[in-house]
């Protein structure tokens, strides 16, 4: 009993503390992954960020349409089922278990996430400040306050960043 004990207070801990930094774990479900990709237009080839990789859903679809893919995920026991589930396309995708807020982003191509709406304005003045090429990003179900949405479609909200 112990034992069960002490891995739900891991477990809750892990979902539970993340939620200071970005949003909970939920799924991104097929449709608004597919919308996404379409949205960002990316070449096979190309490289984009995931912001909250969470279980390694759009990582393998990034990954089967040839693009080089970097998670970050907070969530350790998520980081490490991703890192299992990825395993197949490890030459195509990296997955970091970090908090995204505090360290310096790679050049990419391109970026989704689904942030809450309270991490939506420091998104926007953080990618403001990207210091490398333009870069296209794609919101699932938050916009950015005031920021013009090039492209919407299936609750994904697309911007560009020059």
């Amino acid at each position: 009993m112990t034992w069960l004990l002490i891995i739900f207070i891991i477990f809750i801990f892990c979902f539970g503390f993340v939620i200071i930094f970005g949003p909970p774990y939920l799924p991104t479900l097929k449709p608004q992954i597919e919308s996404a990709f379409m949205l960002l237009n990316l070449k096979p080839g190309q490289t984009i960020i995931e912001l909250g990789s969470g279980d390694g859903k759009v990582l393998i679809y990034a990954a089967k349409k040839g693009y080089k893919v970097i998670g970050y995920e907070l969530n350790p026991i998520l980081y490490f089922f991703s890192i299992i589930r990825t395993f197949k396309y490890r030459d195509k995708v990296k997955i970091h278990c970090n908090n995204f807020w505090q360290i310096d982003w790679p050049e990419a191509d391109g970026m989704f996430t689904f942030l809450l709406p309270r991490q939506m304005t420091k998104l926007d003045n953080r990618l403001n400040k990207y210091d490398h090429r333009p870069i296209k990003l794609a919101s699932f179900a938050f916009k950015i306050p005031g920021k013009k949405i090039n492209k919407q479609k299936n609750g994904i909200f697309l911007y560009e960043y020059k």
